[in-house]
């Protein structure tokens, strides 16, 4: 685009001095103006929840007020304003007006609301989210409404109650990820919201490399697995229960399964020779796909949950790596092979059939397939090889088109991009700032955000719901 920019310029320079004709430069604009103009077309293809085309709306979000004199109030409203602000913030679904724009009278009930002080600049509000929140003997209550403080007469959309007998701050942050989420449904299209999602991840920071979960906000950080050895690429099912992942046996790298719900390891069977690693589940939670190097090279095989009835789908002469299920038409399975050299991202049926190179240069690895089955994201270096600079980033490509955009600018090495539920959201490993941590960002790259800060966090995966 540069290149033709500044031929333009010195076409424009030299109609000034004569040396060419007005009609030669009216020419030149005219392929100008059509070349940016598909420039931007080729960038606006990409249609995730987060740019649909849609006005954000103006959201003021007034901090709950205490409906109670308990001495827990001021705690359990400071933890509660800040989530729901937080997770409004990151949703890519509102434009939240500033807090230094809001009347100084912010209401607690219905009946406190000044329409015109909300609607009127400078807030110039179209939505007002507020409410209170109060514990009484023993009991946690949140009352919040959603105002549509453009329309007098009809304002309400929203109203919610939520109570709980244990008051406490990880209570008040269910509660105001609960309201997010109903506020983020109503104005995001019916898509529901992610402020009740899971992450998990791979972390040394106990000493060993084992599966961490938190929360999609990087709240409630906590050790899973205990197994004292090396354990990658965890992979939770699509009903939340259990965890697939690779850990390194006495006998080798072996599929492993992690029961949330029992809150231990549960059997899986041991393959035995060879290298098991990268477990994905299809999106009926029925199949596993992983890759296995048992008759030699390694290549993609599918099993049934359980572990049984494993077949193999690709026989190259390179490494084929990496699946992941499309989980939208649970029909194809996205994987990395090195069949030509360096290793490129491919594309088959579920039964080994229809086999497609879908990037063409340089280093791509680590496809994550989108809940709407239209895209893949991966981490490429395009530009890869001696005295080369290229950096890792994450792209993001349309399956039909191979259409891709750049969603990572910031250098270092960025990898292991994992959708959220809603898709609107993306989190990875990068090391921008040092060392290798949790990042996530919306599915545009915008509102990038570190979520770890402790030890070396690596392989997110975000959880279905």
């Amino acid at each position: 685009m540069n290149l033709v920019k500044d031929q333009f310029l010195r076409l424009a320079k030299a109609a000034r001095r004569g040396a060419v004709s007005k009609v030669t430069l009216a020419l030149a604009t005219v392929l100008v103006v059509s070349f940016l103009s598909s420039f931007v077309s080729a960038q606006d293809w990409v249609k995730t929840g987060t740019n649909l085309g849609v006005e954000k709306p103006r959201l003021a979000v007034a901090d709950f007020k205490p409906s109670s004199n308990d001495p827990q109030n001021t705690t359990l409203l400071k933890t509660f304003n800040d989530t729901l602000w937080g997770d409004l913030d990151v949703s890519g679904i509102v434009e939240l007006v500033s807090k230094s724009f809001y009347p100084l009278q912010q209401p607690g009930q219905p009946t406190d609301v000044n329409f015109l002080a909300w609607n009127a600049p400078p807030p110039n509000a179209a939505m007002l989210a507020f409410g209170s929140l109060g514990v009484s003997q023993g009991r946690l209550t949140v009352q919040g409404w959603l105002y549509d403080v453009k329309n007098t007469q009809s304002p309400l959309i929203l109203g919610k109650q939520y109570a709980d007998d244990a008051p406490s701050e990880a209570s008040a942050r269910v509660m105001a990820h609960k309201f997010a989420d109903e506020i983020i449904f109503r104005l995001g299209g019916g898509i529901p919201g992610i402020a009740e999602s899971l992450i998990y991840f791979v972390s040394d920071r106990g000493g060993h490399k084992e599966i961490w979960g938190m929360d999609y906000d990087g709240a409630n950080q906590h050790q899973i697995t205990h197994l004292g050895t090396i354990s990658l690429s965890p992979r939770i099912s699509p009903d939340g229960s259990r965890i697939a992942f690779s850990s390194l046996t006495k006998v080798g790298w072996e599929i492993m399964m992690y029961s949330l719900d029992l809150s231990r390891m549960v059997s899986f069977p041991r393959y035995g020779g060879g290298t098991n690693l990268s477990p994905a589940w299809s999106g009926d939670g029925l199949k596993l796909a992983f890759s296995s190097s048992r008759s030699g090279e390694p290549e993609i095989y599918v099993a049934d949950a359980s572990g049984g009835n494993s077949r193999r789908l690709t026989d190259s002469k390179g490494p084929d790596v990496s699946p992941a299920w499309n989980r939208k038409t649970n029909a194809e399975i996205a994987f990395v092979s090195g069949r030509t050299g360096l290793p490129q991202i491919y594309t088959m049926g579920t039964d080994g059939t229809n086999q497609q190179r879908m990037t063409d240069q340089g280093y791509a690895v680590s496809p994550n397939w989108s809940p709407n089955g239209q895209f893949l994201t991966f981490a490429w270096v395009r530009k890869y090889g001696p005295g080369d600079p290229g950096a890792s980033d994450i792209y993001l490509m349309d399956i039909a088109s191979k259409q891709w955009v750049q969603l990572t600018h910031d250098g270092g090495r960025n990898d292991f991009p994992s959708w959220s539920p809603d898709g609107r959201h993306i989190v990875f490993q990068s090391n921008r700032s040092g060392q290798i941590e949790i990042w996530s960002m919306l599915a545009d790259g915008t509102k990038a955000q570190q979520l770890t800060f402790s030890g070396r966090n690596t392989q997110p995966n975000w959880s279905w719901k």
